[in-house]
């Protein structure tokens, strides 16, 4: 088949794509109402494929861009008279119209499997707007200002950062450090979206395992707070339970994404680890109710001060380890793992994961790994004997001893 004709094929089909999508959705107006249905779309993808072919016979571009002017003065003048006795503002179908020109033309005169995609994501894209328009009013100004905090932190400052380290030891990489952040504070985001999504009001168990993505130190310590005033705390220690097993597995896919290679050593401890925690969780929320929310409403990760804290932080713990690293070997590395595991499991497991690429074994940064999660489930464990009853911390202890205990003995097993 001439490629001529299968492009122009492509072109037809773009056009009616969107046309089905534009007549679907104005399918109980009268006929001849409307400007542009579906045999009008087909047809401006088709002329916009025509005319691009035409150009490239000609050697003339000026016959792609006056037919292009030509089509779109002639299909607004349409619509705007549609828009006149309609009342209606809407500006959507005139730019579908010129779209579908250009990736008809597109499709023809430059990449068809560009052009094919565009088509498909305009017609998505048209078909979501009751989707886009709902999101849009739940949406509250401090998510949209955490949208551009992300546009801005990888679009213009990341690239501006130099991606070579400056200290000594080869630990502090501003660009890495800064990319680690923004990746970390985006799959908090993933909780934070779960939460807003799910609701907090929808029980214990939801709101406790969506709030653990992005923070299960937070969900311990708000569990910890309710448990006071509850007449049965041991449902609450067994959501905390889960908060810490949604911690141990955000570490290992946090592994899976930033090292794989780490994931062999650190995947059948940690795993088992999270699987006897849920066990002790679900064997505890089978106890009762609880009384009350769990309070554990996630922060919004891409808030601009937490962030820059995070940072600062891990920048310091990612060149202390590389030093300790350097002058002690696994014994240093451990010994800040385990340190900052203690208040941010996410420092400590970035810190000790970039020192792969330093030639540090995988065995020793894996022993880092489990150290850092050892210690933060400690530091979750001093938290909630701080903040919570005996009844709330004691179960909760007895769930972190068996998940210790099982973490041990799987390591054993596999020589680790």
């Amino acid at each position: 088949m001439d490629p001529l004709i299968s492009r122009l094929g492509l072109a037809l089909a773009i056009g009616l794509l969107v046309g089905l999508e534009r007549g679907w959705q104005e399918r109980d107006a009268p006929d001849r109402s409307r400007t542009a249905g579906i045999r009008t779309f087909g047809i401006s993808g088709l002329l916009g494929g025509v005319l691009a072919a035409l150009a490239n016979a000609l050697g003339a571009v000026s016959v792609l861009v006056g037919g292009f002017i030509a089509f779109a003065a002639i299909f607004a003048w349409y619509k705007a008279r549609e828009a006149a006795h309609d009342e209606d503002f809407s500006v959507t179908s005139v730019i579908a119209g010129l779209g579908v020109f250009a990736l008809g033309a597109l499709s023809v005169a430059g990449d068809y499997r560009a052009a094919a995609a565009g088509g498909a994501a305009l017609a998505a894209l048209l078909a979501s707007r009751e989707l886009l328009h709902g999101l849009l009013k739940r949406l509250t100004w401090v998510e949209l200002r955490s949208a551009l905090i992300l546009a801005v932190m990888t679009a213009i400052v990341l690239p501006l950062l130099p991606n070579r380290t400056l200290d000594p030891w080869g630990g502090f990489n501003p660009w890495e450090v800064w990319f680690l952040t923004v990746l970390m504070a985006s799959i908090s985001f993933a909780g934070y979206v779960a939460v807003r999504i799910l609701g907090t009001t929808r029980g214990l168990l939801v709101s406790s395992l969506a709030g653990a993505i992005v923070s299960s130190t937070a969900v311990t310590l708000a569990l910890a707070r309710n448990a006071v005033s509850a007449s049965n705390a041991v449902p609450l220690a067994g959501a905390a339970s889960l908060a810490a097993m949604v911690s141990v597995l955000r570490v290992c896919v946090v592994i899976l994404i930033i090292e794989p290679s780490v994931f062999a050593p650190v995947g059948v401890p940690a795993i088992a680890a999270a699987l006897a925690f849920a066990a002790c969780g679900a064997l505890m929320l089978s106890r009762g109710n609880g009384d009350g929310e769990s309070g554990a409403v996630a922060r919004n990760p891409f808030e601009l001060g937490p962030l820059l804290l995070f940072a600062l932080l891990f920048a310091f713990v990612a060149t202390a380890s590389a030093g300790l690293a350097a002058q002690f070997g696994g014994r240093g590395l451990l010994a800040t793992s385990a340190l900052a595991g203690t208040f941010d499991v996410d420092v400590s497991v970035l810190g000790a994961l970039r020192l792969i690429r330093h030639s540090v074994p995988v065995e020793t940064v894996g022993k880092a790994v489990l150290a850092a999660l050892a210690a933060n489930a400690i530091g979750r464990l001093l938290l909630a004997i701080s903040a919570g009853p005996v009844s709330f911390w004691l179960p909760l202890a007895a769930a972190t001893l068996v998940a210790a205990t099982i973490g041990i003995g799987a390591m054993l097993l596999t020589g680790f």
